[in-house]
């Protein structure tokens, strides 16, 4: 298993971390195989979808404070209860195809590693299985 560290700069944010993922892959040199990919954070997450249109990023995030807004009142007291079930309404893990070295993504696909309570650094756990 491998760790890839993600240095996160807001409360709240979404990073592209295709690059990185096909960086380790490169460095693997897994050419054919399944990417198992855990965020081990209970206030961030894991997701795929477009990158051709920053917009896209931030009408995630601003939905996603409307359907979940910080300065609600909950019964979690330290304040970042919102974090937690954003986390959970993204997710945690990704499982994708790796072929010729990358991995699998529709043209205007990438993977993001959603932030909901930094500035942090977060670790990202990626396995490979070859095939």
């Amino acid at each position: 298993m491998k760790h890839l560290p993600v240095v996160t700069k807001k409360r709240i944010e979404i990073i592209d971390i295709t690059a990185d993922v096909n960086a380790l892959l490169k460095r693997l040199g897994v050419v054919r195989g399944i990417c198992y990919l855990f965020v081990p954070h209970t206030t961030s997450g894991i997701t795929i979808n477009e990158n051709a249109d920053p917009a896209v990023k931030q009408d995630i995030l601003d939905t996603l404070d409307r359907i979940v807004p910080a300065d609600r009142v909950y019964n979690h007291k330290e304040g970042n209860a919102d974090a937690h079930i954003k986390s959970s309404m993204i997710g945690v893990t990704l499982s994708l195809f790796v072929e010729n070295g990358r991995l699998v993504l529709g043209t205007w696909q990438s993977v993001f590693f959603c932030e909901f309570d930094g500035p942090r650094t977060r670790s990202l756990l990626i396995e490979v299985t070859p095939l």
